[in-house]
């Protein structure tokens, strides 16, 4: 393809997959299951967290977090309740490389956050004075990956932190049927950093707008930059353009 129609494919896919429709069976679609700002908030960043491997796996595992938590989760979590689920140091498996004793581990300190700063995106007002998703993803790791969560949220940005740039997208981005834009007031979300997998990857060598083939920080950035080329204001409408794409099989 030239490149100008690189730019039209990618952006009819982009319209054809930011629908309602692209809801059910995505993680996104849990936190449009609750009500309230902050328990959207505590629904989104556990869904994503978790949001790896196979969705027919992954799905129920968040459903069964969702019963527990009776819909609530920002009180459930504040309230520690999950402790009498998720034990500490068990090693029986929740999902996938996360035991049980990783969940409470995130979940603690999760709740620390609560209680502290009131909401995530409290914490985040805070300390990211400068309103970049880099800097957002940054701070995201270094406080979860401070302790033993680390094994659920990266350590540091080395990584692409596809989960927390996901995540990211569902906060910030506004005026969208998925993502709810609910700190799009402190991040720009022209600033924030594409969620790369391989799956993604893949889909943009296939189109020419990424060669190499390690899912890094530095990659994301760089898919992120020639989608900004692409869609200036707003470069990861692009997700929805190759995510999409990548899972129905289109070329």
């Amino acid at each position: 393809m030239t490149d100008t129609a690189v730019r039209e494919r990618l952006a009819a896919l982009a319209d054809k997959y930011e629908t309602s429709g692209f809801l059910p069976g995505d993680p996104s679609w849990f936190m449009h299951q609750v009500e309230g700002i902050a328990n959207q908030e505590a629904t989104a960043f556990v869904a994503s967290s978790l949001s790896y491997g196979r969705r027919d796996q992954f799905m129920p595992r968040m459903d069964w977090l969702l019963e527990r938590s009776g819909g609530e989760m920002d009180a459930w979590i504040r309230s520690g309740n999950f402790s009498s689920d998720l034990a500490e140091k068990d090693p029986s498996c929740f999902y996938r490389l996360f035991t049980r004793g990783d969940m409470h581990s995130f979940l603690m300190r999760y709740r620390s956050l609560l209680l502290e700063s009131g909401t995530l995106g409290g914490y985040l007002r805070f300390v990211v004075k400068a309103g970049t998703g880099i800097d957002a993803v940054a701070a995201i790791c270094a406080y979860f990956g401070s302790c033993s969560s680390a094994s659920i949220i990266p350590k540091d940005t080395q990584s692409a932190c596809k989960r927390v740039c996901m995540f990211l997208r569902w906060m910030v981005r506004d005026s969208s049927p998925v993502d709810l834009g609910l700190w799009s007031e402190f991040i720009d979300k022209r600033t924030l950093i594409m969620p790369l997998d391989t799956h993604v990857l893949q889909m943009a060598a296939k189109f020419g707008l990424l060669s190499g083939r390690n899912a890094s920080m530095s990659a994301a950035r760089k898919l992120t930059a020639v989608l900004a080329g692409i869609f200036p204001d707003d470069p990861l409408k692009g997700d929805f353009a190759l995510f999409g794409a990548g899972v129905a099989g289109e070329e």
